[in-house]
């Protein structure tokens, strides 16, 4: 056991590492950031001055150096935009993120398994079929498109809801099924399908044959064992939420981490965008790590 997760440790030291150099010479290709940091028409000199303040002007290897060194340190560097601590910058919008992706979570979760259940249960019926056509249009219809169309319904022609910010509920409800639309048609794909398998195991038929109403054998003989694979993938989309929400934070301009990535990228800010994707990577990692330690517990096979 301590030998498996040892190996996992290790690929997942690896992810990051490749990662962090990715990232790093990827913002490096966008441009020079100098040049939005100046006032328009600045001379030659106030440009290398800016680029020697930042440490713009040393080899790239140079500058990896240094990036690792403070990284160990703790240490994420300051925002060349905003002047203050990448770290404090994340810090102060994660909160957000964290309240928009628990709502979308809710939602995803609220829709997709009963839609799943009742999918499986009606199989090749006509709910099955509806069934079916929400997960193609949850898994094909893009999440910005989807937000899109609900300002131009809910706000725009009908004056329901905010179109964008923050501070009420009424703000998140947008947002939070604009994201949560995907996820919603993925959980009922895998409910379906787990909700199959479970209602043609031989311990279900054996519940049915002593006669047990149709109603228990579903909710307490099939549904549990079928809700296993769902959770895990839910605890693992919930952290992907937080991080792949770019598009809905910035349609909806909600002041989330997925905002303030699109920000770095605007601004040619290195030291957030750095940040903000080696931090949402490292909370992928991190729960795909847990993930396959506990499945290790569970299933020793999985450890050979």
């Amino acid at each position: 056991m301590k030998g498996y997760i040892l190996r996992r440790l290790g690929y997942s030291l690896v992810s990051l590492f490749l990662l962090s150099v990715t990232i790093f010479l990827f913002v490096r290709v966008t441009g020079d950031p100098a040049v939005l940091l100046v006032e328009p028409g600045a001379s030659k000199d106030d440009l290398e001055m800016i680029r020697q303040q930042f440490g713009l002007d040393q080899p790239l290897p140079v500058q990896y150096g240094s990036f690792i060194t403070s990284l160990l340190r703790g240490d994420f560097g300051q925002s060349f935009y905003y002047r203050t601590p990448v770290l404090e910058l994340y810090l102060s919008r994660l909160p957000h993120s964290l309240l928009l992706a628990g709502a979308a979570m809710v939602f995803s979760l609220v829709v997709g398994i009963p839609t799943g259940i009742i999918a499986a249960v009606r199989v090749n019926r006509w709910w099955d079929s509806v069934g079916k056509i929400f997960a193609l249009l949850g898994l094909s219809m893009p999440s910005f498109w989807v937000g899109l169309l609900m300002i131009l319904f809910f706000s725009v022609y009908l004056g329901w809801l905010p179109s964008s910010g923050s501070g009420t509920l009424l703000h998140l409800v947008m947002p939070a099924i604009a994201l949560g639309w995907v996820f919603a048609a993925a959980h009922m794909r895998l409910t379906r399908s787990s909700m199959l398998e479970v209602l043609g195991s031989e311990y279900v038929k054996l519940a049915r044959l002593k006669g047990l109403p149709e109603a228990l054998v579903i909710s307490k003989h099939a549904f549990k064992n079928a809700l296993i694979p769902v959770l895990t993938l839910a605890g693992i989309n919930l952290v992907i939420m937080v991080n792949v929400a770019v598009v809905v934070e910035t349609v909806f301009a909600w002041p989330g981490v997925g905002r303030l990535l699109y920000e770095g990228i605007a601004f040619r800010d290195f030291p957030v965008v750095q940040a903000t994707v080696l931090l949402g990577g490292a909370m992928i990692v991190i729960v795909n790590l847990l993930v396959d330690i506990l499945y290790a517990v569970i299933d020793p096979r999985i450890r050979y």
